[in-house]
């Protein structure tokens, strides 16, 4: 077999707190590679040639015209959950691997972070500390919340993270829960002791906080539009820590002026990474968090252990947690 190639592509953080590269090293030509976060198509396939294996990030975009162009690449393993940014079907009709880190691996990071950005949001954390900044202690009256356990919440998505927020709101602060999941079984959800929604609308409806756990496909983009916030509870509070394209956000923001939506807290935004200047970061009730969900010390080893892992199982012919897309004629690896 050749010399294997592999390009940690715009990836930030694999192997930073880990050994990660240099276990790779010990079974291949390692690079890391930086390229505009809109890149795809044929200059994307011309800038990988040669390279085998792919560990990627939530950029550039790996498109039907880049599997068309690119006939070096057999596999692609996403340091993260989502993998919006690759075409999987052009993947498995070019025969090309598509992996990712199996969910349970974030599961506990991801779901600490949204009941932070929960908690931010109603009792306005970041607005209160910056008034202390400012010298403003005295206008803390301006700064009433609510409690959790007072207050319904609405999980959509059921899956390893939002199973996990719902667990830890029921449980630990007597939330109410509502979830939201087409794929998931009415029996599982009331099992748990929650309620379950026939629609998006029973959640905009009835729910006082809607957090976002869903992955970003073509049935789920901007699932929170017009028709949501049209029949959302005002006062409501949003939580995504998913993606930001789950949300339409001119929508967003018109119901945010309008006081419907009482705050907007999302660690991810539709078109990040965004600038100081962005539209959202206008609101002083919007809390913004640069895509750090899954940043913990714990998170991030397993995230690099699943890559690895993912890795060296291909190349022992083993199989591979993690599998998104396994194409009946797998291309190998050559020069």
């Amino acid at each position: 077999m050749s010399r294997v190639k592999i390009a940690i592509v715009n990836s930030k953080s694999f192997g930073v707190y880990t050994n990660a590269v240099e276990r790779l090293k010990e079974v291949g030509v390692v690079d890391k590679i930086e390229v505009g976060k809109d890149l795809k198509g044929k200059p994307l396939a011309e800038k990988l040639q040669g390279y085998h294996i792919i560990i990627a990030s939530v950029t550039p975009i790996y498109d039907r015209e880049f599997f068309e162009h690119n006939k070096t690449v057999v596999l692609i393993v996403r340091h993260g959950i989502g993998y919006d940014n690759i075409d999987v079907e052009a993947a498995r009709e070019h025969g090309v691997i598509v992996a990712r880190v199996p969910g349970w691996r974030e599961r506990e990071a991801v779901a600490e972070h949204t009941i932070a950005l929960m908690l931010s949001a109603l009792r306005y954390v970041p607005q209160s500390y910056i008034a202390v900044k400012e010298g403003k202690w005295s206008e803390r009256a301006k700064y009433v919340g609510k409690e959790i356990n007072h207050l319904t919440i609405g999980i959509i998505g059921f899956g390893n993270i939002g199973s996990r927020v719902a667990e830890i709101l029921s449980k630990g602060f007597g939330a109410k829960i509502m979830v939201y999941d087409p794929y998931v079984p009415r029996e599982k959800v009331e099992y748990y002791g929650y309620r379950y929604a026939a629609s998006l609308e029973d959640v905009a409806r009835e729910c006082d906080i809607v957090t976002l756990h869903t992955a970003l496909t073509n049935e789920t983009k901007y699932m929170l539009n017009e028709k949501f916030f049209e029949k959302a509870k005002k006062g409501m509070i949003i939580v995504n820590t998913a993606r930001g394209e789950l949300v339409d956000t001119n929508a967003l923001i018109k119901y945010i002026e309008k006081g419907i939506v009482a705050a907007y807290s999302a660690d991810v935004v539709e078109g990040e990474p965004i600038g100081h200047d962005h539209v959202l970061l206008r609101y002083p009730n919007v809390i913004i968090t640069p895509h750090i969900a899954a940043y913990t010390f714990e998170a991030l080893a397993g995230m690099d252990e699943a890559v690895v892992e993912a890795v060296m199982n291909y190349l022992d012919k083993k199989p591979i947690d993690g599998i998104v897309v396994y194409p009946p004629s797998p291309r190998s690896i050559r020069d």
